[in-house]
């Protein structure tokens, strides 16, 4: 592999990257959903339903915007998925109804995103070597955990100085220009590229290649699908409650420190789950992941105390982050990398679905019982249940 090829494919990660910082501006939703209550006298449930519809057409549009970046390559639907994301944006700050609003930043941003994000990751895992593809992947998706950290804050700082439609036009502006510069930069390697392993090593080759309507015909799909959906319920519960369970468990009224505690372990776990993957193996590193968060979520109801409740938070956040790198690596491992956005954009639906079931059971639980000990329990219990699902799940192979 010449020098040129490899620096390539380091400039197509890094851009990748930084579609995925600009994309989790999506985390910021809480903020401006306390300027909508709070300047434009809306209920909690309008404020909250442009953002619980952007992330169902992020999980869903993977699959199209995954189809189509493989057909056409990840700049030009990168391009339109940044246009539509920051267009989204742009004309929220003109939208004057709840239902206007679930239309511009819940449908057309949401579009954007999901295409935008189908392209990020392949594209970069195409640059490397099979035994890279863990910790690309991980680096790529840690774009989104990281932005959090420093999207709110941004987000809270303007609409201090600004009125909540400049704060839109700001960001949707933002957007727009950050995501069309990172998205001209991001490409396919060459037709006929190989990665070159490390000297001293001998390559180590892709999967066979499965279309789609191939993939959903195999068994470890199905696994694999279900695994994702198990595994991420605890951790979008908690994305969900985090600034409730603090106050209802400690007293402490102090819960955004602890979101920016899962934020900052949820990046780092994403890099360190897919470089441990990348040494141990997808189906080791995502049988220990599955059982730190069981253990971790069996013992929650105890952490009574803020430090204990920040040790639980940051290793929930590490685990949860971790599946982002995993999962995307284990479908090229098995369906390999070639179709990898609509095959893993397939896949990823099933977070979509474990982003609806957990935090509507943790609401459930709490509406019912004062406490989230009970959620907690049938986020272990599921967490064990994919532990045992993954011990099954073997490579495919094609006839």
């Amino acid at each position: 592999m010449s020098s040129e090829r490899n620096v390539s494919g380091w400039v197509v990660t890094f851009a990748a990257t930084g579609i995925n910082l600009i994309l989790g501006l999506l985390y910021s939703w809480s903020v401006i959903k306390a300027s909508l209550v709070n300047d434009w006298g809306w209920t909690n449930t309008q404020a909250s339903l442009p953002y619980t519809v952007c992330v169902a057409m992020l999980a869903f549009m993977t699959i199209f915007g995954g189809r189509l970046q493989d057909k056409y390559g990840p700049r030009v639907i990168a391009l339109i998925g940044g246009i539509l994301f920051g267009s989204g944006i742009l004309a929220s700050a003109f939208a004057q109804t709840p239902f206007t609003m679930l239309l511009t930043f819940g449908i057309i941003s949401g579009v954007g995103m999901g295409f935008a994000y189908a392209s990020a990751t392949p594209a970069a895992m195409k640059w490397f070597e099979a035994r890279k593809k863990g910790l690309i992947a991980g680096i790529v998706v840690a774009g989104i955990g990281l932005s959090s950290v420093y999207m709110s804050p941004l987000t809270n700082y303007l609409l201090k100085i600004y009125s909540t439609q400049t704060t839109f036009l700001i960001l949707g502006i933002i957007a727009i220009v950050a995501l069309v510069s990172f998205s001209l930069i991001i490409r396919n390697p060459p037709t006929g590229y190989v990665p070159a392993p490390k000297p001293g090593r001998t390559a180590v080759a892709h999967a066979d290649d499965y279309a789609w309507t191939e993939m959903i015909k195999k068994r470890p799909f199905y696994l694999l699908w279900l695994t994702y959906l198990l595994s991420a319920t605890a951790g979008l519960m908690l994305i969900g409650h985090i600034v409730s369970i603090v106050k209802v468990q400690t007293g402490s009224t102090n819960g955004f420190l602890m979101v920016m505690f899962f934020a900052a372990f949820n990046t780092a776990g994403r890099i360190a789950g897919g470089f441990l993957s990348d040494k141990m193996g997808r189906t080791s590193a995502l049988l220990l992941v599955f059982l730190i968060q069981a253990v971790n979520m069996f013992l929650f109801s105890f952490l009574t105390s803020v430090p204990l409740m920040a040790i639980g938070i940051s290793v929930a956040g590490l685990a949860y982050g971790a599946l982002f790198a995993l999962f995307p690596a284990t479908t090229a491992d098995y369906f390999g990398i070639k179709n990898l956005g609509v095959n893993y954009g397939i896949v990823f639906t099933s977070w979509g679905i474990a982003g609806i079931i957990g935090p509507i059971l943790a609401g459930r639980v709490a509406d019912l019982t004062g406490t989230y000990n009970t959620s907690y329990v049938v986020a272990g219990v599921m967490l064990v249940g994919a532990a045992i699902l993954v011990k099954w799940i073997r490579m495919p192979h094609k006839a």
